[in-house]
This record gives C-alpha cells, sequence and structure tokens, in this order.
C-alpha cells in the first residue's frame, strides 16, 4: 500500500509523467481493434487497456540500463520502457521501420536499445530468459536489474517453478511481476490456481513475495522499486503479484462475454487513469485543463503514429534472411571454410 507519505516523495514532473505515459498507452492501444478490422494488422492482437499502471509504475522504478522480459500482451509495456509509438504502431502493421523491422508483429517486440528483450509467445516461456540474463547480470559483476512480467495463468506452468527456484538459488537479481487480470483466456483465477493469493507461491522458495494494488500506479511503483533496489544490492529475486484487470477481452477476438457487466463495471470505476488525474489535480500539482492538454497532445502524438505506420515501407525480400541466427555464414548467404 503506498502511503501519502511515499506519495510526497515522488518529484511531480515524474507523477505527471506516469499519466502521461497512461494516457499514451490508452490511446494506442484503443486505436489498435478499428484498424485490426480494417486489415492493417495480422495475427493476434492482445491489448493492454486497464493494465497501464502495472506497466508504468513498473518502468518508472527501473534504470534505463536495467531489462525488461515480456509476454505476449507487451505493446503497453515497451511503451512505458521508452519506445516510440510510431515504431510500435508499424511493428503492428508489418512495416519495415517497426522495431523489429515487421517481423515480430503483435505478440514479438524486441529493442535491445531499450534493453527490452521481447515479447513471448508460449505462456511462462519466457521466465528462464529474464533468469538466463539476471545470471549474467551476477557473471559479470553489474548492478542491473531485470523485471519479468507475466499473466496469473503463467504460474501454474511448471517452467514458472523452475524459474523461481534457479532465480532464488542463485540469487539472481530478477523481480518476477504477475499481472493477475483475474483470467487465463476465459478462465479465472479461482478455476484454475488451487492457490488464490498468487505472491504466496513465492513462499516455496523462501523468495521475498508481496501483493500490490495493480490499478494504482504509485503502488506498483512502490512495490517495484523496493524490489528492485533489494536485486540490485545483491538481495536476490522478489515475486510481485499485482491484482489488475484487462478491460478487453483475451484478445481481438475475444467477446469477453464470461464476465457480467457487473463486473466490468466495478473495475472500469478503479480505471488507474483517472485515479492518477485525480489525484494530480486535488493535490495541486497539475490543474484539470493541464490534464486535458495532455489528453489531447497524447491523442494527437498516436494519430501521428498511425499515419506514420500507412507511409512506411514494407520490409524487403532479402529481410527474410537477416537478423534469423546470430554470426551465421550460412543465412548470410556466405561460404563457410
Amino acid at each position: 500500500m503506498t502511503t501519502q507519505q511515499d506519495k510526497s516523495k515522488i518529484p511531480p514532473e515524474q507523477l505527471k509523467r506516469m499519466y502521461r505515459d497512461m494516457v499514451r498507452i490508452r490511446e494506442f492501444e484503443e486505436a489498435c481493434p478499428k484498424l485490426y478490422s480494417e486489415g492493417k494488422m495480422g495475427g493476434f492482437l492482445h491489448l493492454y487497456s486497464g493494465q497501464e499502471a502495472v506497466g508504468v509504475g513498473t518502468a518508472h522504478a527501473l534504470r534505463s540500463t536495467d531489462y525488461m522480459v515480456a509476454a505476449y500482451r507487451e505493446h503497453g509495456l515497451i511503451l512505458a520502457k521508452g519506445a516510440h509509438p510510431n515504431e510500435i504502431m508499424a511493428e503492428l502493421y508489418g512495416k519495415a521501420t517497426g522495431c523489429s523491422r515487421g517481423k515480430g508483429g503483435s505478440m514479438h517486440m524486441f529493442d535491445a536499445e531499450l534493453r527490452f528483450m521481447g515479447g513471448y509467445g508460449i505462456v511462462g516461456g519466457h521466465l528462464p530468459i529474464a533468469v538466463g540474463i539476471g545470471y549474467s547480470i551476477i557473471y559479470r559483476e553489474l548492478d542491473e536489474v531485470v523485471v519479468c512480467l507475466f499473466g496469473d495463468g503463467a504460474t501454474n506452468q511448471g517452467v514458472f517453478h523452475e524459474a523461481m527456484n534457479m532465480a532464488a538459488l542463485y540469487r539472481v537479481p530478477v523481480v518476477f511481476v504477475c499481472e493477475n487480470n483475474g483470467y487465463g483466456i476465459g478462465t479465472s483465477v479461482e478455476r484454475a490456481s488451487a492457490v488464490q493469493q498468487l505472491y504466496k507461491k513465492s513462499c516455496a522458495y523462501e523468495t521475498h513475495g508481496m501483493k500490490v494494488d495493480g490499478m494504482d500506479v504509485l503502488a506498483v511503483y512502490s512495490g517495484v522499486r523496493e524490489a528492485v533496489e533489494r536485486a540490485r544490492h545483491g538481495g536476490g529475486p522478489t515475486y510481485i503479484e499485482a491484482i489488475t484487470y484487462r478491460f478487453r477481452g483475451h484478445s481481438i477476438s475475444d467477446p469477453g462475454t464470461y464476465r457480467s457487466e457487473q463486473e466490468k463495471k466495478i473495475w472500469r470505476d478503479r480505471d488507474p487513469i483517472p485515479k492518477l488525474g485525480n489525484f494530480l489535480v486535488e493535490t495541486g500539482l497539475v490543474s484539470a485543463d493541464a490534464l486535458k492538454k495532455i489528453d489531447t497532445e497524447e491523442q494527437e502524438l498516436i494519430r501521428q503514429a498511425i499515419a506514420f505506420a500507412e507511409e512506411s515501407p514494407d520490409p524487403a525480400p532479402e529481410e527474410l534472411w537477416t537478423d534469423v541466427y546470430a554470426d551465421d555464414p550460412a543465412a548470410a548467404g556466405q561460404e563457410i571454410s
């Protein structure tokens, strides 16, 4: 729980940046369904609307040199880590100007410069990757940290337990953040997990565990910051369960009829964006007009991103052979001596 005292320690400019980042993600995500229905995007599309507080709160607790590893609902996360909407929208369009040159699409975005180490489609499959990156940090004696974000369904996979065990055994600087939005596709947590309080699964590995309000960006920021500092100073991994909610279905093809209208309303009333906006206005840090200006600016930014994607070129045919394998002369068409 973030106290009023905790909030007062966060610089006003950072609070405004958090608000802007969440609005940016929401505007981006809400623009996508129409574009998808028009055939501008292909493949799967998993939207982040409603979960912005988790991604933004997490990203603000990191340094630029820290790593982030994500699952397939990652548009919002790579934007929170600092990617420009132009290259993310272009990636959704499959264009050459996308962050993965149009090869990754919605589920497999990557930006090594930002240390966003990819979105992964296999449930739980990216947790060992995060542990491996963390182990490399120890090996190189660096003070960097890895944050790994995943859904509640991943905690029932065997690979989750393998990753947790290895991270605890070697005291790897990894912060595991479970974005518990209540459902694995259309199956509720209550029907899928014998342990309802998912953060308690950390007890099996004697790892620090905590639960935070994933609809409160400041609560997420506070919890992740504590975990990151512990990891950075040799304290090993932390497992955080962020209680959140996706406002849309699991994917663009999911109407979400397994959730009642009453349930949806309860969670929409907890929308993290107006929650932070109200706090900023009530404390006198920002005027209501200033927030409206931010909203307008971000809407225009997303319109520009769509135009950028529309005007960007398709990848050249030879791009099929680049970045397939690292340092593979055969893939590059070179002779192997």
